[in-house]
């Protein structure tokens, strides 16, 4: 179970998020990070993505500087599994529980709505998994492009369908 999955950080005020661009085959995106952990991998403008408004950009960061990275080897098809430490503090237990189910899903394989609502023993939730996966702040990084609706429909990506699109035709090229 992810640590304070949905307390409050009074130290956000000590310890600032750190944000910087990253530009990706798919446009421009912000990585953030704060207490040495990632909080987030957006695409500019997506739904979702939070104001930038208190944060600090810092492109030296080590940890956005490996983000950076594995993104680049992950788009050039080198990479199959991310690995960065991930803060899920932004997220009820419920979102949890449906992100970290995401990120089992292999690399060049996809999964139902509906599977995953199953797999957290719910299968009535599927549509509280989607609002869930809508809300991920991990692109790419979780793999919430690798959700397909009924019949394995392209549908719902805070990123846009074409960015969900391209991302499967890479995985499965």
């Amino acid at each position: 179970m992810p640590p304070n999955c949905n307390s409050s950080n009074n130290s956000k005020d000590k310890f600032p998020t750190i944000y910087m661009s990253y530009s990706s085959p798919l446009g421009p995106m912000i990585l953030a990070t704060t207490l040495n952990k990632l909080i987030g991998v957006w695409f500019k403008g997506q739904r979702y993505a939070p104001t930038l408004s208190n944060w600090l950009m810092k492109d030296e960061d080590p940890l956005l500087q490996e983000t950076a990275r594995q993104l680049t080897t992950y788009f050039s098809k080198k990479l199959f599994i991310f690995n960065l430490p991930l803060s899920y503090n932004q997220g009820t237990f419920f979102q949890v529980s449906v992100w970290q189910s995401l990120a089992e899903i292999p690399y060049g394989e996809t999964r139902t709505y509906s599977a995953i609502s199953e797999n957290l023993g719910n299968p009535n939730a599927a549509r509280a998994v989607g609002t869930a996966i809508g809300h991920n702040p991990f692109s790419i990084i979780v793999p919430c492009h690798r959700v397909l609706g009924r019949n394995g429909t392209l549908n719902g990506y805070a990123g846009g369908l074409e960015r969900k699109s391209y991302l499967l035709d890479l995985e499965n090229s």
